[in-house]
């Protein structure tokens, strides 16, 4: 039947993208690096050279499973914890190899978020996305548990007082409000809002007093070594050591703090996965070193849940208050630049997820001075602050374990889907024998997460309907990629 009511050589309409054609819309890589320090109102400045990325890196890294996670995952492991360590910094390994491939072949700010828009669709790009805010967000709070722990631990070896339970301590721990662990985030916001120049500047210090720490704590404990202290060194049995691994793997998220600093590199194809490779071996040889170090100088079963598990040990070798005071101190100082580099972290994968339309433009808007996303800190910073302030530190650690092994798996995917579809673009560093690796790393974060409890399993499904609910309800409609989809897949 004729439409009488059109012209009769109107052009033909296009019919709209069907919903599955939406949710898969890809963001072209050009486009995502031709964006890049791209905000509402400013841009972000490149001022980070290889040295700043690599602190960024260890800053984010270094501190968060010794100085607090220890105590979590001794008495699940034994002292086959260093084991656990090694699976779980193997399981890094082979994601930092993906991370290293696409940080050089994508440097933006997005991390694994902008990795998977680019390579399997805005709705894998959002449930990324969502997994890294539980990553980064709850792990500042996690780590700023721990700090208030070792703060308490120098004002007693200092002035011989100690904060009242009730004022440091969240209340499934005992208390009502942890004040430490806000005042921690709240600092670490300070310096964020000054720039990324300043904060570097900051955190590079921090993680040199971290490392002096740990050498000495090894230099000290091992006067305190016992050979028996290591047997039976599996008494949990592999179960154990599989579910200490998935504890303390969100203490090697550190390396991807690099990748979120891509728009504010200077030379971030060549130097971010310098930067990944270089931390994630230093950090992965001092982990192993003082876990095997802790376990030999005290008994596993004695570790008791203890969040300043290093200070006690010092202070037990010793039989000297000065030692544990001194390392103490350390703490209170490397913990702050984990809860600095990782809340960076956040605020920037933010950043790109708001550039693109999927969560509010108050969080892509630049401060012309500064060069920094001040509303988008400021907002992050409170949230996990009350966080901090108001979850005990096993159920954090976990929930940040979680959302890290999924995003982490996602990122091992992306390289050999970026592999197939763009197989001529230049890359600076290439996954050796892929897919075979990054297929390794894969399997080892989906085992990872098998290992985690239900209360976990049941908790990240939570979040993630939340989420989805966030991306249909708001994301999905106002995506900037939805005006040109058709380009979109067309340059993929």
């Amino acid at each position: 039947m004729l439409d009488h009511g059109a012209p009769p050589h109107s052009p033909r309409t296009t019919a709209p993208p069907s919903l599955g054609a939406r949710l898969m819309r890809r963001k072209p890589v050009e486009r995502l690096v031709a964006e890049g320090g791209q905000g509402e109102g400013g841009t972000l400045r490149r001022s980070l050279g290889l040295w700043q990325l690599t602190m960024i890196s260890i800053g984010a890294t270094l501190g968060t499973g010794i100085f607090v996670i220890l105590g979590e995952a001794v008495p699940k492991a034994g002292p086959a914890v260093v084991v656990s360590f090694v699976i779980a910094g193997l399981a890094a390994l082979f994601s930092a190899l993906s991370y290293a491939e696409l940080a050089g072949t994508i440097p933006v700010s997005g991390s694994s978020y902008s990795y998977a828009y680019a390579t399997m669709g805005e709705l894998i790009a959002w449930v990324c996305g969502w997994c890294l805010i539980l990553e980064y967000g709850v792990s500042v709070a996690a780590v700023a548990v721990g700090w208030g722990q070792y703060l308490n631990d120098l004002l007693k070896g200092t002035i011989g007082v100690t904060l009242p339970a009730a004022l440091s301590a969240p209340p499934g721990d005992g208390g009502l409000f942890n004040l430490p662990a806000l005042i921690v985030v709240l600092l670490a916001m300070t310096f964020l809002l000054g720039g990324a120049k300043e904060s570097a500047r900051a955190n590079t210090v921090m993680v040199c007093v971290k490392i002096a720490a740990l050498v000495l704590f090894c230099a000290i404990g091992v006067q305190g070594f016992r050979s028996g202290n290591y047997s039976p060194f599996m008494p949990l049995g592999m179960s154990g050591v599989s579910a200490a691994g998935a504890t303390v793997f969100f203490s090697y998220i550190g390396f991807d703090a690099a990748s979120t600093a891509g728009e504010e590199a200077k030379n971030a194809q060549r130097d971010l996965p310098r930067a990944i490779m270089l931390s994630l071996g230093i950090v992965t040889v001092l982990y192993v070193l003082v876990a095997a170090v802790a376990v030999g100088a005290k008994p596993w079963r004695r570790f008791n849940d203890s969040e300043a598990a290093l200070a006690q040990i010092m202070r037990e070798v010793t039989g000297q208050t000065f030692w544990g005071t001194l390392l103490a101190f350390c703490a209170v100082i490397a913990i702050a630049s984990v809860v600095l580099t990782v809340l960076y972290g956040q605020t920037r994968i933010l950043f790109a997820m708001s550039r693109d339309g999927l969560v509010p433009k108050a969080f892509s808007r630049v401060h012309p001075k500064s060069g920094a996303p001040r509303v988008n800190t400021l907002i992050v910073s409170l949230f996990c602050g009350v966080l901090a302030a108001a979850i005990p530190l096993g159920q954090l650690a976990d929930a940040t374990s979680i959302g890290t092994l999924f995003a982490f798996a996602l990122v091992n995917v992306a390289v050999v889907v970026l592999r197939r579809t763009r197989p001529a673009m230049h890359r600076t560093f290439r996954v050796p024998l892929s897919p075979v690796l990054p297929a390794v790393g894969f399997v080892l974060c989906v085992w990872l997460m098998g290992s985690l409890s239900a209360v976990t399993w049941v908790v990240f499904g939570i979040w993630m309907a939340v989420g989805l609910v966030v991306y249909f309800g708001y994301g999905h409609r106002r995506s900037r990629l939805a005006a040109a989809p058709a380009p979109a897949a067309a340059e993929n």
